[in-house]
């Protein structure tokens, strides 16, 4: 909203014209999230402690987290107020990708608000049921789809790019439908089981997100889309001050988040994040590259399905417990050792993802 009110001003001073550019005003995006959570950060944990919205630990999980028991959770609530708020400030909220992504995001956030809600209040581990948590996110994200599909007005908004290969281009059609909507569903729900040690889940969030804002800029932009091969999207860059952000948000969050943890960001947190991820790298025609960069939320699922398949099959598991990061715990690693080996994991990914902008 400020964007309109710094062209209102530049008529009457030059100067304000410097809000026009999109870099100065994701950079404003991070810095203002940041100030957000560093802010609030701990009036909300010192409110949820006071109020004992504290973290359930299930029983089935390592001793270790015993420990955790009492932590405030629903810190995810500063993360998506800051996003929110921030994009709101710097963000063009007549450009349609702009909002598709704030309403994806803050529908899955009340989707995990009322699972927090269950957890804490009702004193029930599980929360949500599965089913009802699958269809609401199903009707949230077919929703967003379905608006994209039928919004779109170019080929490119509907194909699917294939990274490092720049001929590689598929019209998808309605299928564009299908592949955005498990990618949304697929990427909130993935980074909710990597939620599970301290700040496991919110660096490499921020760190992807930091790389899809580089995707939602150059492709944006007609001369630097033009430059690298890539499709270019018309007002799509308008989503790298979202992902700034996330950007400003998650680094704030892990301020508070980091070993050992002040307050967990609950499903609140871990919902909305993964779908806006996956919304964003939608709108942005990368999926692909979200899949490489996001590498350890994908990893972290597989271990999950793979084990669950495996002892409904064989009866037998593969890992000590899934999701993976719980099978090194049990096999001695001392927490922040796996966390930090995961934030290294995720660096490398990025920087294989961002390659397949000069590689092609």
């Amino acid at each position: 909203m400020l964007i309109w009110l710094t062209e209102y001003l530049t008529q009457f001073e030059s100067g304000f014209a410097v809000f026009k550019y999109l870099t100065l005003r994701t950079i404003l995006s991070v810095l203002t999230s940041l100030f957000i959570s560093f802010i609030l950060g701990p009036y909300l944990i010192n409110h949820l402690t006071n109020k004992k919205i504290a973290q359930s630990i299930r029983d089935d999980g390592p001793e270790a987290h015993l420990t955790k028991i009492g932590t405030p959770t629903m810190g995810g609530s500063l993360i998506l107020l800051s996003i929110i708020f921030s994009t709101l400030c710097w963000g063009d909220i007549s450009n349609r990708y702009i909002l598709v992504v704030l309403t994806v995001t803050f529908l899955f956030g009340i989707i995990g608000l009322i699972d927090d809600y269950r957890k804490v209040i009702h004193n029930n581990p599980k929360g949500l049921s599965a089913s009802h948590k699958y269809i609401a996110q199903s009707i949230v994200a077919l929703g967003a789809a379905i608006y994209l599909y039928q919004s779109a007005t170019l080929p490119v908004e509907t194909q699917l790019l294939v990274p490092f290969f720049k001929d590689y281009v598929f019209d998808m059609n309605w299928l564009y439908v299908v592949l955005a909507y498990f990618v949304i569903v697929g990427s909130s729900n993935a980074v909710n089981l990597t939620d599970g040690l301290d700040g496991l889940a919110i660096l490499p969030t921020v760190m992807v997100a930091g790389g899809l804002a580089v995707f939602a800029y150059l492709s944006g932009h007609i001369s630097f889309s033009g430059y690298l091969g890539i499709p270019y999207i018309p007002g799509v860059g308008e989503v790298a001050v979202f992902c700034g952000a996330m950007v400003g948000s998650g680094l704030g969050f892990l301020w508070f988040n980091t070993y050992p943890a002040q307050v967990f960001m609950g499903d609140i947190g871990a919902l909305s994040l993964g779908a806006a991820l996956g919304i964003v790298a939608v709108v942005t025609r990368q999926e692909l590259v979200l899949f490489i960069m996001g590498g350890v939320f994908v990893i972290e699922t597989l271990s999950v399905i793979l084990q669950v398949s495996s002892y409904k099959l064989t009866g037998k598991r593969i890992f000590k417990m899934a999701p993976l990061h719980h099978h090194y715990e049990l096999k001695g690693w001392p927490e922040p050792r796996v966390i930090v080996r995961f934030w290294i994991i995720t660096v490398i990914l990025i920087l294989v993802g961002l390659a397949s902008l000069k590689i092609r």
